[in-house]
């Protein structure tokens, strides 16, 4: 008997990925860093937040929140972080290196929207 692979499915046949199991985001997409304030220790620097940036790279596998972790809060969901570059220029504006010197973080994906 013949085992079927994904490529003999159809379109409407393949699986679906479970919600958060594909990342939101891709090498290149433009985002936005979230401007949020909570209470407590949280390792988004304050001097990033509201920043555009690049998403270079999607960091694997999924991990844990590890915010939402520190503080008891998660109960194993697990996301995405994403590298991305945040032009050294649009946060400090008396910056004098070259235009193209950017600052790369990992951030969990909670705290970024598209553009």
């Amino acid at each position: 008997m013949n085992e079927l692979s994904q490529n003999d499915l159809s379109k409407s046949e393949q699986p679906v990925a479970a919600l958060g199991e594909i990342p939101a985001f891709g090498p290149g997409d433009q985002v936005r860093i979230l401007t949020r304030s909570p209470i407590g220790h949280y390792r988004v620097p304050s001097y990033l937040r509201g920043q555009r940036a690049t998403v270079l790279s999607v960091v694997r596998p999924r991990a844990i929140d590890n915010e939402e972790e520190g503080y008891g809060k998660n109960a194993g969901w697990k996301g995405y972080y994403y590298r991305i570059a945040v032009p050294m220029a649009s946060i400090w504006s008396s910056y004098n290196g070259s235009s193209s010197d950017r600052l790369q973080i990992d951030i969990f994906e909670t705290w970024l929207a598209g553009e």
